[in-house]
This record gives C-alpha cells, structure tokens and sequence, in this order.
C-alpha cells in the first residue's frame, strides 16, 4: 500500500509518498508561495533533490506538478498515480467532534470547515489541500483526515475545562485541545517499542521543542494533560508565541497601545516569545549564540524557556503520580543538547539524571532513538526523532483497514 501525506498551509504544500511495505518513504517535497509570484517545488527522490520554480495559482496547481514529479524526470518513483492507494491529511484542529483519524466525507468537509475559528491559519488551508486532491486524483481516490487534536482527546474534564461560565464550553467549544498530537502519539509509542514494554504500563512525559512546543503527560497510552490549550499560544513559550499569559495582560495591552484585537493577535503570536524577549531571533541557536556574547535578554529569554520546560515536567509527574521515562523530540528537543541539559539539571530527586557525554553525543549516534540516562537513575530519558508524516501515514492505513 502506497499513501501519499499532505501537509498544507494556506501558501505551502508538504507531501510525502511512503511505501507501507517496510514504510520507506519514496519521495517527499515542499511546494512553496502557491498563490503568489516566484511559486517553487522541492522534490526529493533516488538520492536527488532539486528545486525549481512553478507556476502555482492555487493548491490544484502545485498538486498537480506534485504528480508530474513523482511520475516523470529523475524524480520519478511511480508509473501512474493509480498506484496510490490512499491519501492522508494533516488536519490540525478536530475540536471535540472527531477524537481520531476518520475518511473524508462531504459532511467531514464541512465539521472542518466549522471548526475553522478554532484554527483560522491551519483548518481553512487543510480543506484546500482536500479539495485540490479531489480534482487531481478524483472522487474515488480515499482520503483520510488525521487531526492533531485527536490523541489528546483522552484527556479528562479536570485537566480540559477552563474555569470560566460552563456555558461558554457548551455553546463555543472553548477549552484545551492540545496540538502537536501526531508528534506526541509517536514518539511515545516508539519510546514504549525502545524500553520493550507495553505503552499501557508506562508513564510518559513527552516533549515536543521546537518554534512551537508542547508537552503531553502520556499515562498509559493515554493524554491526561498537554500543555497547549484552545490553539496553540498557550503553554510554554515559543519562538514567536508568548505562550500562557495572565488574561487581563491582553486587556491592558489592547486598551494601553489603542490597538485592534487583530493586533494583539499578530504581537502575541508572532513577535513574542523568544524573538519578543530576546529581541534578537525566534530562532534557538541564535538566541543560544548571543547568550554567549554576553547578551542579557537572549540568556534571559533562555532561562525562561528551561524553567517553563522543567516546571511542566514537574507538574505533569504529580499529575500522574511518577513517571518512568522522558522523551525530547522535535528541532530544539532533538538537536539542542545544552537545553535538555538545563532542563534535567537538579531533579536527580525526581529519578531525573542525564550523562553529560551521552547528551552531548546525541547527534553523532544517527539513530531514531538515543537513550541519555545516566547509570542508576530511576526515570529513563530519550532522544527520539518525531516522523508525523509516518504517524499521518499508519493512521491513513488503519482508517482504510477497518472500512
């Protein structure tokens, strides 16, 4: 069974065709700036990568080059797109309607479409990706919706429910959601295959790190309590997100700068964060590099994040009563050995100790999974390479499956 997964922004189209049998991804590419000038393709395949420039007016368009890749040229891996057999779908927001990955149907386009002021930036661009699949590959080809929302749809009332009038969470679904879910719901079931026990026995504290960040308590296979919230601004600060903030800090913000809600929008969303305190770069390394120039505010907005990251971990072993391993993953989490150092500092009494040389190897290993428990610690800690076009691609498999 071959699928092909689809990551679409409202100006971008991520894709990936994974071969099932052994799960090797056969190409994989990044169509760019659809709907504006200078549109491009990236595509990766047979050890070729290239970019070129495209002419992309809407998503159909950069669809159909997608095909044209994967079926001519030195990128090519298949004969026809009859070879296709299912086509998955990155939906971000699946609000409390869909708590897994389901077929797309008329009536699943249009859930997606309501859930929109949910996730105005992702679930408005998903429904294009669907849409443009349908003229290029036709009605019969199964597509498959897999919401980020869904693996923390476990989570109980007490760890969701915001305290505000309950009226608010019956009429307008306001509440946690969580995001990040394909990530979390991998690495931690890869994490269970790495310690060779059953999810079911384990408590997990999974961190996805990178220009967004969540955490996930994963109790026996199972959210009890992620980090992000109603959208993806709250929680722990980000690259450009501010993360959790005292509400009346937007009222005072709106009323002091006489400035639309929109504009606190765009200010809360992308100029805060590591960017807004630093005032350097949403970017960890650079933030990291001008620390070590001796820039205040960089090593500020540093602290900030590693005591928010540790703080969270904290919370989420009371929450579950213990905790058997840690997992790091995304950009930060995978790549970033000085801020899991930091992060893990002092909380040898939780059972949490790392060995300085193993972290800081991590990156020389070349493996999904990297173990940097130091000797007769308690808590095992990991390093796991997150692969959510794999998770999108299994989920697409297991819906197919049970039809």
């Amino acid at each position: 069974m071959k699928i092909l997964v689809i990551n679409c922004g409202s100006s971008s189209l991520k894709y990936q065709l994974i071969d099932m049998e052994g799960e090797k991804v056969l190409c994989k590419g990044l169509c760019e700036r659809i709907g504006m000038e200078s549109s491009m393709i990236t595509h990766e395949a047979n050890g070729h990568k290239a970019t070129t420039p495209a002419i992309f007016p809407t998503h159909t368009e950069a669809f159909g080059e997608v095909v044209k890749k994967m079926t001519t040229g030195e990128g090519k891996v298949i004969e026809d797109v009859s070879e296709i057999d299912a086509i998955g779908h990155r939906v971000v927001h699946g609000g409390e309607k869909f708590k897994k990955s389901c077929l797309i149907t008329p009536d699943v386009v249009k859930a997606i479409r309501d859930l929109s002021p949910l996730a105005p930036l992702h679930n408005p661009a998903a429904i294009l990706g669907i849409e443009a699949s349908y003229k290029v590959f036709g009605q019969d080809k199964p597509n498959v919706a897999v919401f980020d929302t869904a693996f923390h749809s476990t989570m109980p009332p007490k760890a969701y429910m915001y305290a505000i009038p309950y009226e608010y969470y019956e009429k307008y679904g306001v509440r946690r959601y969580g995001f990040h879910g394909t990530s979390h719901k991998y690495v931690s079931h890869r994490a269970a295959e790495y310690l060779e026990e059953p999810i079911e026995r384990l408590k997990l504290i999974t961190c996805h790190l990178g220009n967004g960040s969540s955490i996930a308590a994963v109790d026996q296979g199972k959210v009890v309590d992620t980090s992000m919230g109603m959208t993806p601004l709250a929680g722990l600060m980000m690259g450009t997100r501010c993360g959790d903030l005292d509400p009346s800090v937007v009222n005072y913000l709106k009323y002091t700068l006489e400035i639309t809600g929109h504009q606190l929008d765009e200010i809360l969303n992308k100029k805060s964060g590591l960017l807004g305190v630093s005032g350097v770069s949403s970017d960890m390394r650079d933030v990291e590099s001008a620390a070590k120039d001796g820039n205040e505010r960089a090593q500020m907005a540093l602290d900030m994040l590693n005591y928010q990251i540790k703080k969270t971990i904290g919370s989420y072993i009371a929450a579950m009563g213990g905790v058997d391993a840690i997992v790091f993953t995304g950009g930060i989490g995978e790549h970033d050995d000085e801020s899991r150092a930091k992060i893990c500092h002092h909380m040898d009494w939780l059972g949490i100790r790392i060995d300085t040389d193993k972290n800081r190897g991590v990156r020389s290993q070349h493996k999904d999974v990297v173990e940097i428990t130091a000797w007769g610690a308690r808590v095992r800690t990991l390093v796991v390479e997150t692969n959510e076009e794999l998770m999108i691609a299994r989920d697409t498999k297991e819906v197919l499956s049970a039809e």
